[in-house]
């Protein structure tokens, strides 16, 4: 009578990259080593692939990587990278590593020196996991009567203007409700994650990121009366272009663009998804801001 034998597979790491970092060439593959000491796996996006090309590496497709169903992301680069990875996995439940390599780094607050600290915390179930909001942005396109593209985000959506000076109309509802309408370069749609983002230089408040909320930001408004408004988490939110001087984008997490004109809106409201950030130990919102933005210093 034969046994049946159970195989158990390697734990996988996922490893996105900024490009053009020239300190990923020591970095990764000591990443790769450690981990592969450790009995894990790796899949590369095809930035952190090209670091180690002398060991026959190929990269995988940053939309591809969660179909390989990683345990872990290693997210080395700054906040930029970090928003990418997030979208890529907003469907999983797949927790994020993100490791600084930029200059600000708000969401990527791990710095290079506890990457491997942080990693062997995972292994032993001691680090922390912090769990971050998004919202759901639908482009309706009034052209062609209907919903054309969506998005999930995880800092902000922005409706703003082209290059031209000029400002443009933008119509605001909430749960259907009119809001204003008003003159102004465009309307900042931020998560409470995001509101440290475009948010906070547009003069909109500072969220904690465990609020269920959403705010609502003009940038520039021409009416004095015009301020920034926090709705509730489940609210619905709609900006609709009412009149442009020359091109209007809707912007996702500031990487995304796409053209809006006259009778379009943008639908916003909480995303079923959120993003799992991985820590060594909680370092908390204002610890981010006095060390990143120098927070309550004369």
């Amino acid at each position: 009578m034969l046994r049946a034998v159970h195989w158990l597979a390697m734990p996988l790491a996922g490893i996105i990259s900024k490009p053009q970092k020239a300190e990923l060439g020591t970095i990764l593959p000591e990443l790769r080593e450690w981990l592969r000491e450790r009995g894990w796996d790796c899949v590369l996006d095809p930035e952190s692939a090209a670091y180690l090309s002398d060991s026959g590496v190929e990269g995988v497709a940053r939309a591809e990587m969660p179909d390989r169903k990683p345990d872990l992301v290693v997210v080395l680069g700054g906040d930029g990278t970090l928003l990418a990875a997030a979208r890529a996995f907003a469907h999983t439940n797949i927790p994020l590593l993100s490791v600084n390599l930029g200059s600000l780094g708000f969401l990527t607050e791990v710095p290079i020196s506890d990457l491997y600290a942080t990693l062997q915390a995972w292994c032993d179930g001691t680090a922390s996991i912090e769990v971050r909001s998004m919202m759901r942005a639908e482009l309706f396109c009034a052209e062609k009567g209907e919903i054309t593209r969506r998005w999930d985000a995880l800092n902000d959506v922005v409706v703003a203007k082209g290059t031209i000076a000029r400002m443009a109309d933008f119509a605001v509802e909430i749960d259907r409700q009119p809001v204003a309408s008003f003159r102004a370069d465009g309307v900042i749609l931020s998560t409470p994650t995001g509101s440290t983002a475009y948010n906070l230089a547009a003069d909109g408040p500072i969220v904690m990121a465990n609020v269920n909320c959403m705010v609502v930001t003009p940038i520039c408004p021409h009416l004095l009366t015009i301020r920034p408004i926090v709705v509730p988490g489940e609210s619905a939110i709609s900006v609709r272009v009412e009149g442009v001087p020359n091109e209007t984008y809707l912007t996702v997490d500031g990487q995304e663009a796409v053209p809006m004109h006259v009778g379009d809106e943008v639908h916003c409201h909480r995303s079923e998804y959120s993003v799992r950030l991985l820590r060594l130990k909680p370092n908390g919102l204002f610890n981010v801001l006095r060390s990143k933005l120098k927070w309550g210093e004369r």
